[in-house]
């Protein structure tokens, strides 16, 4: 499939749901994000937490992203009560990967988060915004093949994952992540997921 360059909002966008605002980020985000990233049990599908500055870096490249394209990875926070809860968005990966150029939906959630619904209710946002919104024909996601919990939100996100694994080039070979799943959803699949969910 031929895919094309989304297009840049001039204004970034914030998405709301039943739950949550998906929202550019602010200062006082950096606090919780470093605590999330730094949480041993929240990053044990990444190679390691992160220090307070690896952490503070990322927020600052999830921002500049979402200033010149208008979307990204949005800070999440809950509706009810403004807290924090970490980040949930689309992204361009890495050119490397097998299956760019693409773009992918993905969430990182603080833990006291897991198990409401929360990534999966901020994703379908987030995959409407893509299809409606950017007019994009084809979204994926992606995790290391040990990830059940983000594979289950794949699932019920509608995606169908790929029979084939593939090797996460920003790891080195034999690195027990290394191995990742590839899901994807098509525009059309997503509204007909709409209708039967």
């Amino acid at each position: 499939m031929a895919h094309r360059a989304p297009p840049h909002l001039d204004t970034p966008a914030t998405l709301r749901t039943e739950r949550l605002v998906l929202r550019p980020w602010c200062d006082s985000d950096r606090a919780p994000f470093a605590a999330l990233n730094a949480d041993a049990e929240t990053m044990r599908f990444f190679p390691e937490p992160l220090t307070r500055a690896e952490s503070d870096a990322l927020a600052d490249r999830c921002q500049a992203l979402i200033a010149m394209r208008g979307w990204g990875f949005w800070a999440v926070e809950r509706q009810d009560n403004g807290a924090f809860i970490g980040m949930l968005g689309l992204h361009v990966p890495a050119p490397d990967l097998p299956f760019s150029p693409c773009v992918e939906v993905g969430w990182r959630l603080a833990r006291e988060h897991w198990g409401q619904g929360l990534a999966t209710e901020g994703a379908r946002a987030a995959l409407a915004f893509g299809f409606d919104r950017l007019g994009l024909d084809e979204i994926v996601s992606f995790t290391t093949v040990t990830n059940t919990p983000s594979q289950a939100v794949m699932q019920r996100l509608g995606m169908q994952r790929d029979v084939a694994t593939f090797e996460h080039p920003a790891l080195p070979v034999g690195h027990p992540l290394r191995e990742h799943v590839l899901c994807r959803v098509l525009s059309g699949d997503l509204a007909n997921h709409r209708s039967t969910s």
